[in-house]
């Protein structure tokens, strides 16, 4: 997996298909690091000076932190492939079908439209600045490289797409969503270890 930046975006390349294009915000991917980074850092203190019941349960809070940090920064992206377009959302995942999408657009964040529901992508929003300033009507001081262009590109990238692949698709292709299962069972481990050692305590 190769990476480079393309309309502020970093952008995930799969060496074995260069038709692959992932779209992540950077910004909330390094905030998620530094939380990550800082509660490992806590749960080896913990595991190292505070081995008891009490660092048990204070090791499953911050794990949780690190978990949420993880679903709510870090994990969130769009996936443009061949044969579907990939959302990852915080607990779920939507793999559509090209010839399903119908529209897309961005509000406060990416809308990706379908005949039965539109899929929010917060893998690609706008920064509020940005949001209050068009909203001023002072887009003269917006940047030329901010988040509206930058949500603009991605939603270029996925019309180019769309019309390339959209007449390829089998006509019978459905939305698939799943759920971010790792993650969901990681969370349920780490509170229920918790829960157990707070009774114990």
């Amino acid at each position: 997996m190769g990476l480079w930046t393309s309309g502020g975006y970093v952008v995930g390349v799969n060496s074995k298909s260069l038709e692959n294009e992932q779209y992540l915000s950077q910004s909330n991917r390094i905030t998620a690091v530094v939380v990550m980074a800082i509660g490992a850092l806590g749960v080896l203190d913990i595991v190292l000076e505070w081995r008891t019941l009490g660092g048990l349960v204070s090791a499953c809070v911050i794990g949780l932190v690190v978990l949420a940090a993880y679903v709510g920064l870090f994990r969130p992206s769009v996936t443009l492939r061949p044969e579907n377009l990939l959302i990852r959302n915080h607990l779920r995942d939507h793999a559509v079908p090209w010839n399903k999408i119908t529209d897309v657009d961005v509000t406060d964040i990416l809308r990706v439209h379908t005949e039965e529901r539109k899929l929010r992508c917060p893998g690609v929003q706008l920064v509020m600045r940005d949001i209050r300033k068009q909203r001023a009507g002072r887009t003269s001081k917006l940047k030329s490289e901010n988040s509206m262009s930058r949500a603009e590109f991605v939603v270029d990238r996925i019309d180019y797409h769309k019309n390339m692949y959209g007449g390829t698709g089998s006509a019978d292709a459905e939305i698939v969503t799943s759920w971010a299962r790792p993650e969901l069972i990681i969370a349920a481990v780490v509170a229920v270890i918790g829960l157990v050692a707070q009774l114990l305590r």
